[in-house]
């Protein structure tokens, strides 16, 4: 399921707010992340205790990795390659099920500079996985401009937006 509901536009979520929503409801986190390279776990464990609330990360940038170590569909692979809504999906299951976390999110896409994977940079998948989402996962497709640090530094923006939208939902 594709989800565009966001944070309002100009809000700017802290990785400081989600640690503290987490840990105001009771619930953990991991992260499976592609393009962001472990940016969005380090962001997240930046925030002083947040060892309470975050279990995890993989990040799996080569694509066999989605597979072998957060058990995406080899053969959706095979057939969208990894920059697919459904992929971030399941990338962010894996990440859920084998972390023990309440709560997962993952990252992949094109940061640049050039198209890959017949995408343009800039376009990212975010994947969500968590018991209040409606059949467990959700995804949210962006396109974001600016260069490779800047579009990877969006996407965690991005992320830790949808993880207060899941988490304060909860």
């Amino acid at each position: 399921m594709t989800d565009r509901a966001a944070v309002p536009a100009g809000a700017e979520v802290t990785a400081g707010a989600v640690v503290a929503a987490l840990r105001a409801a009771g619930l953990t986190v991991a992260t499976a992340e592609s393009l962001t390279g472990g940016l969005l776990c380090a962001t997240l464990v930046d925030v002083p205790g947040a060892s309470t609330v975050v279990r995890g990360g993989v990040v799996a940038y080569a694509t066999g990795l989605k597979a072998s170590l957060l058990g995406v569909d080899p053969d959706r692979l095979a057939v969208t390659g990894p920059v697919d809504g459904l992929v971030a999906e399941q990338m962010a299951r894996g990440a859920r099920e084998r972390t023990g976390a309440d709560v997962a999110v993952a990252t992949t896409g094109v940061a640049g500079p050039g198209p890959a994977d017949g995408h343009p940079a800039g376009t990212v998948f975010l994947g969500l996985a968590a018991d209040a989402l409606p059949g467990g996962a959700r995804h949210r497709a962006l396109h974001l401009p600016g260069d490779r640090p800047q579009v990877r530094r969006a996407t965690v923006a991005a992320a830790l937006a949808e993880l207060l939208a899941v988490v304060t939902a909860t």
